[in-house]
């Protein structure tokens, strides 16, 4: 046991380095942010659509006025070849990525991407921080999607090898009805296959040849998928992002949104701030809000984007979305190196050879 005094010293001690800290913490972010006001602006490569991330870009330039957010919209394979190109000819470029092409965003993160160590590390999950440097900043299962009208509820599938045999069993009923990704055009539906098969293993190929057996119909955006979901002309999909789905179905009662209780992928957008991003600390305050607290609210409740944090409002955070989904086997794709096992053209060529046979394709 410590003597009172000595309590007293080591507390006094304790309290003072924490102070000390937090000092030095404080005066570490006036410096950051007045040198961002200075650069004034952040420019932003992006998957997310202008709809989902006009929420958290508002609520950026409303927080930190001065501080402008030049958004470019496009899909991943946009990003990777615009921001490769941009990187080995040194124009401007992208201060900040953030895609949902999260094997395609970690390759770019592990050769042109900053170390940061934000403060909002210790609120995320050990998955989703890879080196200080890449960052997920969101949790989304993948779904399977329905047409309510024409499959009824105890038709609906609740795993994968559940999905493979309705639509084998009744190859007529599905010809031609069942929808997912194109994973040779989509980076994002490429990366869930391959995540797939990493998961499922040899059942992974069971799967593809009972759902390709009535012949897929593949597309290379989820919007569509939904559209043609909705309109009939197809009856399910899987693979699909839920935060799209889930919004999608709550205006539209012709789409149901089936969660697979065997294993649901769940996706993070990858972040990184660019070494060689003219706007540096405007990237990094920017960074530092979107893993905020206040900024994943803004993800969770505005976005409907699941939140990568556990103390979000509502039950749209790891917490809430794992205590609503109960019985759901959750599976988080992480951040960090694994992801680019599938990337090399030689193994991406191989696997899309025998994706392609299993499906009929």
């Amino acid at each position: 046991m410590f003597p009172l005094a000595r309590i007293s010293k080591f507390a006094l001690s304790t309290s003072t380095l924490i102070v000390g800290s937090a000092l030095a913490f404080s005066a570490h972010a006036h410096e950051l942010l007045d040198a961002a006001k200075k650069e004034a602006k952040v420019i932003l490569y992006s998957t997310t659509d202008s709809k989902a991330a006009d929420p958290l870009i508002a609520a950026f330039e409303t927080k930190y006025p001065g501080l402008k957010v030049e958004f470019h919209d496009m899909n991943s394979t946009e990003i990777y070849n615009r921001y490769i190109s941009e990187q080995a000819s040194g124009s401007n470029s992208a201060d900040l990525v953030w895609s949902s092409s999260m094997d395609s965003a970690m390759k770019l993160a592990t050769s042109y991407a900053a170390e940061y160590a934000s403060p909002e590390i210790p609120n995320l999950p050990e998955w989703a921080v890879w080196k200080d440097s890449a960052y997920g900043t969101t949790y989304e299962p993948t779904v399977f999607i329905y047409n309510t009208r024409l499959i009824k509820e105890d038709e609906v599938p609740k795993t994968h090898a559940a999905l493979a045999k309705l639509v084998d069993e009744h190859k007529d009923r599905f010809r031609n009805k069942v929808t997912t990704y194109d994973i040779e055009k989509s980076a994002v539906g490429y990366m869930l296959a391959a995540e797939d098969s990493k998961v499922a293993g040899d059942a992974y190929w069971d799967f593809i040849r009972g759902v390709g057996s009535a012949n897929l119909v593949l597309q290379s955006s989820t919007g569509t998928m939904m559209e043609r979901v909705s309109s009939g002309e197809n009856l399910i999909g899987y693979n699909i992002l839920g935060s799209y789905a889930e919004t999608r179905a709550a205006n539209d009662k012709s789409i149901g949104v089936a969660y697979p209780e065997d294993y649901a992928l769940v996706l993070s957008r990858i972040a990184f701030v660019s070494k060689r991003a003219q706007n540096p600390n405007a990237a990094r305050i920017f960074l530092d809000f979107m893993l905020s607290e206040e900024g994943q609210n803004v993800l969770a409740n505005q976005s409907q984007l699941g939140s990568i944090r556990n103390d979000v409002e509502g039950n749209n955070d790891i917490k809430g979305i794992t205590e609503r989904l109960a019985g759901v086997k959750l599976t988080p794709i992480p951040v960090n190196e694994s992801l680019l096992a599938f990337l090399e053209q030689k193994e991406r060529l191989k696997f899309i050879r025998e994706w392609r046979k299993a499906a009929g394709k």
